[in-house]
């Protein structure tokens, strides 16, 4: 008998090196744009700290946590507290307001939706996320802050006795909820998308299950749909945040500037955005106060690189094929 294994073929060896030139060629140019990728957010790091290294020096804490900004002064007084914290509050607003659309959107889309129409549903979407934000400034200022303003009126009236909702002005324009809802506009393309990735990626014999057993599509929906794909939502909802906290001439277009901290009143017309402050001042900054916005961009700018690596490592253990 001959020995079946002398007529077995070879054993190959797999590998993920590129062999052909074109391969290389298409290898080296992924991985050099990965790096310089990598590098360019270093370099922009390393520029910011050395743009501002003397501001904290000389500020201290009280850069991040004071409410005042003075550049006439000997030394200055250059604080961000107000804007850092309008910022944050500007962006939850947003988050609030975005959620529920984003996730009506994507549910519609993938699960109501017939073929054709959730087409053009997506394509719609993509280009709301593709609109510059000087456009949806301009709209924001000249279309949506009378109706927006109204809103905040009526909520006003009916609920004024919350603090979240006083004003004692009389004046709605220019607040956190209109910069609020200009941002929402913003970042519901991004939840939206991310949510509809993660909704495609379901095993629909779940669902069907849940139907099956008696279940109705608003519980199938709240009990199934929602606790399974919850990771990938609440990493999309980051990735939004991350994109609401940089937000710049949207806002500066509808928001009152005010370097008097607004802790909680949303439809009061003052607020703050770090972002907003670094455009509306960097035209006269005198050398000193220069520094202090750039010290202003590199706290938004690890705050947000924060938040994306969060999502990003969100996202990524709630996609099944990456575990």
């Amino acid at each position: 008998m001959t020995d079946a294994r002398s007529n077995a073929p070879v054993r190959r060896k797999l590998s993920t090196k590129p062999h052909s030139v074109a391969d290389r060629v298409f290898y080296g140019l992924a991985r050099a744009a990965a790096y310089g990728a990598i590098v360019l957010v270093g370099l922009i790091l390393v520029f910011l700290l050395l743009r501002s290294g003397q501001t904290f020096l000389q500020q201290g804490l009280n850069f991040i946590l004071g409410s005042k900004w003075n550049g006439t002064l000997n030394p200055p007084v250059l604080q961000i507290g107000p804007m850092l914290w309008g910022s944050i509050l500007i962006a939850i607003c947003g988050v609030v307001l975005a959620v529920p659309m984003s996730i009506a959107t994507a549910y519609f889309i993938e699960f109501m939706a017939n073929k054709r129409v959730a087409q053009i549903a997506t394509i719609v979407v993509d280009l709301l996320a593709a609109i510059p934000s000087i456009v949806i400034g301009l709209w924001g200022l000249q279309v949506f802050t009378p109706v927006a303003a109204h809103w905040a009126q009526l909520l006003n009236k009916g609920l004024g006795w919350l603090p979240i909702f006083g004003n004692e002005t009389g004046n709605f324009r220019g607040s956190p909820f209109i910069a609020g809802w200009i941002v929402a506009v913003m970042i519901v393309p991004i939840i939206t998308s991310v949510t509809r990735e993660i909704f495609s990626q379901m095993d629909r014999d779940i669902i069907n299950a849940s139907l099956a057993l008696g279940g109705s599509t608003a519980t199938s929906f709240f009990r199934v749909i929602l606790p399974t794909a919850s990771g990938g939502i609440v990493g999309g909802v980051l990735l939004g945040l991350g994109r609401a906290l940089g937000e710049t001439v949207a806002i500066f277009f509808v928001l009152n500037l005010s370097f008097e901290i607004n802790w909680v009143d949303v439809v009061s017309n003052r607020g703050g955005s770090v972002a907003s402050v670094i455009l509306s001042k960097f035209g006269e900054a005198t050398t000193q106060e220069i520094g202090g916005l750039m010290a202003a961009g590199l706290v938004l700018f690890i705050i947000t690189l924060l938040v994306n690596w969060i999502a990003a490592w969100i996202v990524n253990l709630a996609q099944p094929w990456r575990r």
